[in-house]
């Protein structure tokens, strides 16, 4: 009875594994790693897409700085005569004219103003109220002054151009010139600075 009922057992099961689920297909070695780089590369692909693109940003108009004023220089005095001597009373021929010595004491209120020496050099400085002020003043003054050296001195009320003949250590000789107001109403310290060729009031 065996023998009759084996082969139809056989052909059963063979039936049955035809009909039944197939299994998973397995991937070849080099296929797998196809996949994988072409995996990576994708990534790689939309992360660079992710990534913000840089804008250029356009550039703002930067606006020009309004130019200095130019300044006329006194002329350099020669090495016979002492630099930037004061000018005589005689010079003037006016009661407006400026080209003389400025009387401190009858030129109405003073403030205290700090110069400054870093040209690099010794300097002579020549102070020049070069308009008259509320009581009807004008005129210059001169002092020396060392190299680094700082000064403090009291000057009246007025519009005043600076000019300082330069002298350096290596016999060298230069100039600068500027202007500053000793305003009315302001007691605070004036501080102006003497550089190598401009005079400025910070």
């Amino acid at each position: 009875m065996f023998k009759k009922v084996f082969p139809l057992i056989l052909v059963l099961t063979i039936f049955l594994a035809a009909c039944g689920p197939q299994g998973t297909p397995t991937l070849a070695p080099a296929e797998v790693e196809g996949t994988a780089v072409s995996s990576a590369w994708t990534m790689v692909a939309m992360t660079q897409l992710a990534i913000p693109t840089a804008t250029a940003i356009p550039p703002t108009e930067i606006p020009s700085p309004t130019p200095l004023p130019t300044f006329t220089a006194l002329p350099a005095p020669t090495l016979e005569l002492t630099p930037l001597a004061l000018p005589t009373a005689t010079a003037a021929s006016g009661a407006d004219n400026c080209v003389k010595p400025l009387d401190i004491g009858a030129a109405g209120p003073q403030s205290k103003l700090r110069f400054e020496n870093e040209s690099g050099g010794t300097l002579t400085l020549s102070l020049n109220m070069y308009t008259p002020n509320a009581h009807a003043e004008c005129g210059a003054v001169s002092y020396t002054m060392g190299k680094n050296e700082r000064l403090s001195i009291s000057l009246p009320k007025g519009a005043y151009f600076a000019y300082a003949w330069i002298t350096y250590s290596n016999g060298n000789t230069g100039k600068a010139s500027g202007y500053f107001v000793n305003r009315v109403g302001e007691d605070d310290l004036l501080r102006v600075v003497m550089q190598k060729e401009v005079i400025v009031a910070p």
